[in-house]
């Protein structure tokens, strides 16, 4: 195949995304916002793949091969499939972009992470904590499809927001996971108990012990009909919370709780107490990507609100359980996020740790977020 039949390939799919689009009855806004939509994904498609449009060599076009993949399946497809399936009344569209929430807020929150624990230091002077460059190497890892701003990591903003809890009622808090099924090495099949639905029901109770009312929700996002389905688990997550929110409005905190996926190979476990104790870490959405930007479509108000809270989080975990946690990762997407300023997603081990070492991480976890929110 010549490099030109692949721009061939290329703008016959975008054509017949454009012809779907006029035979679609559609509002002629949200019309209008799909051929913008598709204007820059032929404008990226070959900013991308112009640079490569000299290479002769079989390896080098191996390499434009994969940026057609790439280009072809997370930007053109998600369109097909959503001008296929578009109703009128969806409540699954995003006004402003014409284009439904599960195609941008899905991209998971696997991590590029390589680091074991954060660091070995365990005070921290004023100095330190304001110091851009040292907040770079010590608390935060940031993902390469993503950028995080000097002006975002202000370390004088970010360890002086309040996040204490202004009000008794209950439910303060809301734990659920996303990703419910995701399991651990020693997971019994069909055993929500040890799943990360399971950590998150031993997180309930550890928060109740110091005080805190709390609201566990145990749906499964991930599972659709019966089977494990993660490509609109974000969306699905996303109508969860909003009807929890619409019956307790008073909820101040939203926990994410995940397991994140590593090599078969690494084992991220530390000792608290004597116990093995799975180390967790601590993530956050820019809702910007390295490539094209901010993401318009996925705004976060409380996003630097949210940060605070990863940031205040892991001072003091550095400070009361060295090596309990993984530097706070950064990637591009919101991850549903922007419900709460006091909204985190928390990866609780990985699949090579045990069931016991994820669990035994829900006690120090508590303390951390009392430390933070009382």
């Amino acid at each position: 195949m010549k490099i030109s039949s692949i721009f061939f390939m290329i703008l016959a799919t975008t054509s017949i995304l454009l012809i779907g689009i006029q035979k679609k009855e559609i509002r002629q806004d949200l019309k209008e916002g799909c051929v913008n939509q598709t204007v820059q994904i032929v404008k990226y498609t070959v900013k991308e793949m112009l640079p490569q449009y000299g290479y002769q060599d079989q390896s080098n076009i191996q390499l434009v091969y994969s940026i057609m993949k790439r280009i072809v399946s997370n930007e053109m497809i998600p369109y097909l499939g959503y001008l296929e399936n578009y109703g009128i009344n969806s409540q699954e569209l995003i006004s402003e972009n014409a284009v439904p929430a599960f195609l941008y807020s899905e991209d998971d929150e696997t991590s590029e992470a390589k680091n074991v624990s954060g660091n070995s230091i365990t005070t921290f002077t004023e100095k330190q904590l304001y110091s851009r460059s040292f907040l770079r190497k010590y608390f935060i890892q940031v993902d390469s499809t993503t950028t995080i701003t000097d002006q975002e990591l202000d370390g004088r903003e970010l360890f002086r927001k309040n996040l204490q809890l202004n009000s008794q009622e209950s439910p303060q808090i809301l734990i659920f996971h996303t990703h419910g099924s995701e399991a651990y090495a020693d997971s019994r099949s069909g055993k929500q108990s040890d799943t990360v639905t399971g950590v998150g029901e031993q997180l309930t109770k550890e928060l109740k012990k110091m005080g805190f009312r709390v609201y566990h929700d145990t749906t499964s996002y991930d599972v659709r009909a019966g089977r494990l389905d993660r490509s609109k688990a974000y969306y699905y997550a996303a109508q969860g919370i909003e009807r929890i929110l619409k019956k307790y409005p008073q909820i101040q905190v939203i926990i994410d709780l995940h397991r994140d996926g590593v090599a078969q190979g690494t084992r991220l476990v530390t000792k608290i107490d004597g116990k093995k104790t799975a180390q967790i870490m601590f993530f956050n959405g820019m809702s910007r990507t390295a490539t094209n930007g901010e993401i318009s479509y996925l705004k976060n108000p409380n996003k630097l609100w949210n940060l605070a809270f990863s940031m205040q989080m892991q001072k003091k975990a550095y400070e009361n359980y060295p090596g309990f946690t993984r530097k706070v990762y950064i990637k591009g997407y919101r991850y549903n996020l922007h419900y709460r300023k006091r909204s985190m997603l928390v990866e609780v081990g990985a699949q090579t740790n045990t069931v016991s070492e994820a669990y035994n991480a829900m006690k120090p976890l508590a303390k951390l977020l009392s430390m933070v929110l009382k």
